[in-house]
């Protein structure tokens, strides 16, 4: 495309998409995977494209908005707004990131989504749905779930969809230089 401001907000909207249509799908066919303290989200395997675009960091949040639009019937409206600042300084971090490699290989980047999750989400936990006082520990517990099941996903999934994006030179391919 020609107009970067039109390549950006298409691209923008189909990483959106391509975000919720498999957050919500996985969530329809395997309740709780999307939503529990340790979940494991396929979509967020797409974090890697922040690697490669700054598109993907409204696209993801926008995503991630959309998919978290049904937690607020499972009692959880607080994941909405929570769910997608985390993905908002993961991705921004990750675009941030970007040209860090350990070797070849973007590790830094890599444990963003891990981090900002970790941190957040597990102090919306605490915070809002353990009974009692704010603990320290309690929320180490929480946080370090959440982080484990962003770390398997980014290390597993995110990791082969990055050499694939690579090998068949799709960064190029799909994400001229903006």
């Amino acid at each position: 495309m020609k107009n970067k401001k039109v390549a950006f907000i298409t691209q923008a909207g189909i990483i959106a998409a391509m975000y919720a249509a498999l957050t919500l799908t996985q969530g329809a066919l395997l309740p709780g995977t999307t939503t529990a303290a340790v979940q494991f989200r396929v979509s967020e395997a797409l974090n890697i494209l922040a690697l490669f675009t700054p598109a993907a960091i409204p696209g993801l949040t926008i995503g991630c908005i959309i998919s978290n639009l049904q937690s607020i019937g499972q009692g959880l409206p607080l994941d909405m707004i929570f769910g997608s600042l985390a993905t908002l300084g993961s991705s921004v971090c990750i675009y941030l990131l970007r040209n860090v490699k350990l070797k070849s290989y973007p590790l830094w980047a890599m444990l963003m989504p891990a981090v900002w999750n970790g941190i957040i989400v597990g102090w919306e936990i605490e915070a809002f749905f353990i009974e009692g006082p704010f603990h320290v520990g309690d929320f180490l517990v929480q946080g370090g779930l959440v982080a484990l099941g962003e770390l398997g996903v980014m290390l597993v999934l995110g990791t082969v969809l990055y050499y694939v994006f690579r090998k068949r030179n799709l960064d190029k391919k799909l994400f001229d230089e903006q």
